[in-house]
């Protein structure tokens, strides 16, 4: 008996041991370093220049899979400060990137010009754009819609009753207290296509 609790002290301390081993060097490794190598963003390439042939190297949304050039108006295309780029269907989709890279600074976030005459908008700086955030017409991936102005005069004109104007942080901020519903009915919508196409 007492050669069995032996064993079983030893064995358990051992494991305790291998663990605290274990333990101790996992710690060693950086929370930003891990997330460069396994984290869900390591998918960013570096582009010097992201703005030559945007759609053809930044096709699709990688959070939504949405077609980014069908959602111009609304696209964002976020250049860290490592030169790693990420092109996005919406301000929803930007903010999922952009907690995703806590510790990539964003260089410069363009947004699509919802107040351009072009069918393919063309982007602006978001620094110098006035979102108007109008929760009388849906966004892209939100039931609210957040766009983006080059021209401060088209967003005063684009204001509706309810309709607020804000800059790039105020969007931001609302399309991050919005998440949670507009997931939720983003998860309802796509299960009900599904359903429909049969998977």
């Amino acid at each position: 008996m007492k050669r069995r609790n032996f064993l079983l002290t030893t064995s358990t301390g051992m494991l305790f041991a291998a663990a605290g081993t274990a333990q101790a060097q996992e710690k060693m490794v950086m929370p930003w370093d891990w997330t460069d190598e396994n984290g869900l963003a390591r998918f960013l390439k570096v582009d010097p220049n992201p703005l030559e042939n945007e759609f053809e190297k930044y096709p699709r949304c990688p959070y939504c899979g949405m077609v980014r050039k069908m959602f111009s108006q609304t696209r964002h295309l976020i250049v860290y400060d490592d030169d790693t780029v990420d092109g996005t269907c919406s301000l929803h989709c930007a903010a999922i990137s952009l907690s995703l890279n806590l510790d990539r600074g964003p260089k410069t976030i363009y947004a699509g010009d919802a107040g351009a005459e072009d069918e393919v908008k063309p982007l602006v700086d978001v620094e110098q754009a006035t979102y108007v955030i109008d929760p009388s017409k849906p966004g892209t991936m939100a039931a609210v819609s957040k766009y983006a102005y080059a021209d401060k005069a088209k967003a005063e004109a684009a204001m509706v009753e309810g309709a607020e104007m804000t800059d790039f942080n105020g969007a931001l901020v609302r399309s991050y207290a919005d998440m949670a519903q507009d997931t939720i009915n983003i998860r309802a919508r796509r299960a009900e296509r599904r359903a429909r196409a049969g998977n």
